[in-house]
């Protein structure tokens, strides 16, 4: 990572371009591109928002943004297959329990899932509802005194 942000920072200077410029150009915050170019890979969360930015300010310098990500990629697979098993499974435990740990039961803060097929049996029942209603006004429109409306136009 140190040949990555060294060529990074070399590029800018010889550009003659200040850090405060390029943030504003890309739009990304001179904290991060400061630490890129430091090398400290640690200060970003996720690292696929690193290898963007990486990218990016590769592209901004006129370096090959490809070649730049195939080294990074490289010092990557490096850097975690130094990191021991015992570590990586200690890790893992360790965020399992937090998580166990941080749920709270209680009937206010449980997240239940929405019942939406209640829902949408409540509107097929009030369509057919309504659907029922709808034919017996109009069987009650075309019937006078118990008789059917033609019925009583003959007579007339």
């Amino acid at each position: 990572m140190k040949e990555i942000a060294d060529l990074l920072r070399e590029t800018r200077a010889e550009s003659g371009i200040d850090l405060d410029e390029v943030s504003k150009d890309l739009e990304i915050s001179e904290l991060a591109l400061k630490n890129i170019e430091e090398g400290k890979i640690g200060a970003f969360k996720d690292i696929f928002v690193l290898k963007k930015y990486i990218s990016d300010y590769a592209k901004y310098l006129g370096i090959n943004s490809e070649k730049m990500l195939e080294e990074f990629n490289e010092y990557l697979f490096e850097y975690t297959s130094r990191i021991p098993i015992k570590e990586i499974e200690k890790t893992i435990e360790l965020n399992t329990k937090e998580t166990e740990e941080e749920k709270i039961i209680s009937p206010y803060t449980l997240n239940r899932p929405k019942n939406r097929r209640g829902i949408y049996i409540f509107i097929y029942i009030l369509v057919l509802i309504l659907v029922v209603l709808a034919i017996f006004w109009s069987i009650n429109q075309i019937t006078v005194d118990k008789k059917n409306a033609y019925v009583v136009s003959y007579r007339k």
